[in-house]
Order: structure tokens, then C-alpha cells, then sequence
């Protein structure tokens, strides 16, 4: 049976939008110019691929259902008070693989020594076997380094023949599109004369379906990034943790970014009183402390769900509105800088010939607005969105280390960063959750940056080629 949270409802909300926005943007040439200068870079297309890969994560994370119970005694279907998503179907292995505490990557017995009692009645204190990690093995301590080194080979070949036939496919559809050969389709691609850089994708699909496979291979026998303190597997908090990330930074992006673009171009172009206002709204803002007025209405947040705990259903859905909530706060907070960049531009460009050219033909205000100043400030526009992604990603993690973040319950970055400061102090040093929370927000901050570079200077008028 399926659920709707309400931010599922604003992701596939938002994917539409950008969807109907792709065909309206397909007839527009000031739109589509800047978009085939991208297409010919080849950093901005791989950062597109592995900004597409965690977007499909975390779509797949968004599809949340009641599982069906199957019931001997009657057709009537019975359904679960656990709500999962199809991610967690996908990552079954992973989600039910738990152990009994910590665990380091990759090992076959725990990380802690325990006492056990051998056949004879007689007990040690050792580390003892995991009950999934390297359990294939009969001698784990002479066995598991040639048994991953094989997994990471086997892994190696399956991405590289997956990788050939999704490569071979692709190349198929385009030497039918171009309505050429295959083998001149094939040279065209690889030496880059076309109008989208299909080299530097190719590599990049090469790159990521060969980490996935010796992942996969790998995580059948063993926990690739180790188990926490309650033996779950740290690789599946890591990629659920995707989702949060990508809710963070697109749904406030989606708050935040109509208040800034009109009221940027509003303060700019009419300057006067409609200036005043607008300039003492966001400097006011800009006075309170951002992280007080976060923690105060996440306070606020958790009063008002504690008075009316019967509105919720699940655990689920109360750290689902949770996360809503931070997100129109963190929207309200971060928009004042965008519209500070967009009034100064603004102000600029009135003066320009054609916008003074067009007043004098009468062209309505708004109308110079959104189709002579919005078109020359988009580039600010675009570099901002990402970069504001980036850094609201960042600040997840932040607020949630401060625990005025996301809920504990709810996967995220910055709850396994959280966590793992208890654990850093430990001797030996429990660090593959930090790791692993570190390496994925690094992998996606440093994506979307590259991609954002890539789509500044497409979208800057005074850099684009002609």
C-alpha cells in the first residue's frame, strides 16, 4: 500500500517541474543556447552523471510503501505497520545483515573481544566470527585477502562488461539518430565531434558502474564500510542518507529561490521606496542568528508534534515534517543573499540601451523584468542554486552534529557524523562512519560544484562563444 509523505509529494513535484521546464526551455533558444555549451564540457557532463546517480538514489528512497503480509487464512490482503521504500527492497542484503556491534570494513570478526566458550566448556576472551561478514570462509584469517582481492577482480570485469554493452547500446541509438554507421558514430564520439562530449560520459559510466559492481560483489560476503554500534551495515546508512541530503538542498532551493529572484530584480529595477522596503526586509533577516532561529523553531516544531502526537501515524511521518519544516526555515534564512546579488545586477542592467529602449516602446515593467533583466542574471542565478546546494548539504550535517537537524531516527549525514564523535574517542578508533558519511558528501559537493563552474560560464552572457 503505498505512502505519501509530503516531501515525496514536493520531490516528484519538483521532477515535473523540471521535466515541463526541460520542453518549454527545448523552444526557447536563449535557453537551449547555454545548455549546448554545457553539453561540450567535459567536467560538466561527468559531475551531471554522478549528480544523476544520486538523484536516482534518492528517488528510489522516495517511493514508500506498507509491504503486504501474506495471510494462509484469508484472500484479504494485510498490510504492515513498517513503512520501506523501494530503495530499502534494493538494498535488502545490506538492510538485514546486521551483526551483533561494530564491525571494521571489510573484516570477519568483530571489532570488540568477547568471551566465548569453546567445545570443551572452556571459555576465551577473543574476537569472534560475524555472522555474515566473511561467512563463506572456513579460515577467515588466511582466506578473507585472497577472497576480496578475487570479489574486487570478478567486480572489475562484470562493470567492465556492463559498462561495454550500455556503451555499445548507446553508440547504437546515436548511429541511428545521426543515420551513419556505427563504427563513424563510434569515431565521432571518441574524438569529440559532436555536439556533446560522449568521451568524457563514456568514462564516467565506465568509472561508476565498476565501483558499483565490486561494491556489490563485495558487500554479498562482507561489510564494505563495517557496522555501527548496533551492527547495522554503515554503506546502507550511507546511501539512505542520500535522500535527506538531496531533500536539504532542492526543496529549500525551491523555497528560497522565487523570493530572491523577484525581489532581487523588484529592488533593482524600481529602485525608490520598493528598494527601502525590500533592502530593510533582508537586512533585518540577515541580523538574526541563523542557527538561534533554526534551533527555536525546531523547539517550536517538537512542542507542537509532542501536543499532538495522535496526528501522526508513524515515527516515519512525524521526521518527515520535521525535515519539511527545516527546510522552509533554512529557506527563509538563505535567500537574502541571492537577492542582495540579483538587486546589484539589477541595477545595472536598467541602464543598459535595450532595457531603456524597450520602456520607451512602453513595454510593461514586469515584462522588462522577466524577459530582458531575468535572462541576463541567470548565470547568478544558476551558480547560486548549486553552490547554495552544496552548502545546504554542508549545513545538514551541521545542525544535525548540534542535534537541531533532521530527526535522530531519520538517516543522514550528519547523524553518522553525530554518532561518530562518541566513537572517535574509543581505542581502538571506530572512523568508518565518519569516513563513509565524508566520502559520499564529498563525492556529491564536489559534483554539484563542478557542475555549477560548468553552467556560470554557459550562462554568462559576457563568457558564452558565439
Amino acid at each position: 500500500m503505498p505512502v505519501i509523505f509530503i516531501t515525496d509529494f514536493l520531490i516528484f513535484l519538483l521532477l515535473f517541474v523540471v521535466v515541463g521546464f526541460y520542453f518549454y526551455a527545448r523552444k526557447q533558444e536563449y535557453l537551449t543556447a547555454p545548455w549546448r555549451d554545457v553539453k561540450k564540457r567535459p567536467l560538466a557532463m561527468s559531475s551531471a552523471l554522478v549528480l544523476f546517480l544520486f538523484v536516482t538514489i534518492g528517488l528510489f528512497d522516495s517511493m514508500h510503501f506498507h509491504p503486504n503480509i501474506e495471510s494462509n487464512e484469508s484472500k484479504q490482503k494485510i498490510y504492515s505497520n513498517e513503512i520501506f521504500s523501494v530503495l530499502d527492497i534494493l538494498l535488502n542484503d545490506l538492510r538485514t545483515k546486521t551483526e551483533k556491534t561494530y564491525s571494521a570494513p571489510l573484516a570477519s570478526y568483530s571489532f570488540s573481544k568477547e568471551l566465548i566458550e569453546q567445545d570443551n566448556d572452556i571459555q576465551i576472551r577473543d574476537y569472534p566470527r560475524l555472522t555474515y561478514g566473511g561467512a563463506s570462509l572456513s579460515d577467515p584469517k588466511n582466506e578473507s585477502k585472497g577472497d576480496i582481492n578475487k570479489r574486487i577482480l570478478f567486480g572489475l570485469l562484470y562493470g567492465l562488461l556492463i559498462s561495454t554493452a550500455i556503451i555499445a547500446v548507446i553508440i547504437f541509438i546515436l548511429s541511428t539518430l545521426w543515420q551513419i554507421n556505427y563504427r563513424k558514430a563510434l569515431q565521432n564520439c571518441i574524438e569529440n565531434k559532436t555536439d556533446t562530449h560522449w568521451r568524457s560520459i563514456f568514462v564516467t559510466i565506465s568509472i561508476i558502474l565498476i565501483t558499483i559492481c565490486i561494491i556489490y560483489n563485495l558487500s554479498q560476503n562482507y561489510h564494505v564500510f563495517g557496522t555501527d554500534k548496533v551492527g547495522q551495515d554503515v554503506l546502507y546508512q550511507a546511501l539512505k542518507s542520500v535522500r535527506t541530503g538531496l531533500v536539504i538542498g532542492t526543496l529549500t532551493t525551491l523555497v528560497m529561490l522565487p523570493f530572491a529572484v523577484a525581489m532581487g530584480l523588484m529592488a533593482g529595477y524600481f529602485r525608490g521606496w520598493i528598494d527601502d522596503v525590500i533592502q530593510y526586509l533582508y537586512t533585518t533577516l540577515n541580523s538574526i542568528p541563523g542557527v538561534l532561529l533554526i534551533a527555536a523553531s525546531i523547539l517550536l516544531l517538537q512542542v507542537y508534534i509532542s501536543n499532538h502526537a495522535d496526528d501522526f501515524n508513524s515515527i516515519e511521518q512525524r521526521a518527515d515534517l520535521r525535515l519539511l519544516f527545516l527546510c522552509v526555515i533554512l529557506g527563509i534564512t538563505s535567500w537574502t543573499g541571492l537577492c542582495r546579488l540579483l538587486r546589484a545586477e539589477a541595477l545595472k542592467l536598467r541602464e543598459i540601451d535595450y532595457v531603456q529602449a524597450a520602456k520607451a516602446f512602453g513595454v510593461s515593467d514586469f515584462k522588462v523584468m522577466f524577459r530582458h533583466l531575468l535572462p541576463n542574471v541567470m548565470h547568478i542565478v544558476m551558480i547560486s542554486i548549486v553552490l547554495d546546494f552544496s552548502g545546504l548539504v554542508l549545513a545538514e550535517a551541521v545542525l544535525s552534529y548540534i542535534n537541531i537537524g533532521v530527526d535522530p531516527s531519520m538517516y543522514s549525514w550528519g547523524n553518522m557524523i553525530n554518532s561518530a564523535r562518541l566513537e572517535m574517542a574509543r581505542e581502538p578508533i571506530v572512523w568508518w562512519s565518519l569516513a563513509a558519511a565524508f566520502i559520499f558528501m564529498f563525492i556529491l559537493v564536489l559534483a554539484a560544484n563542478l557542475f555549477a563552474d560548468a553552467v556560470r560560464d554557459a550562462f554568462d552572457p559576457r563568457l558564452r562563444e558565439f
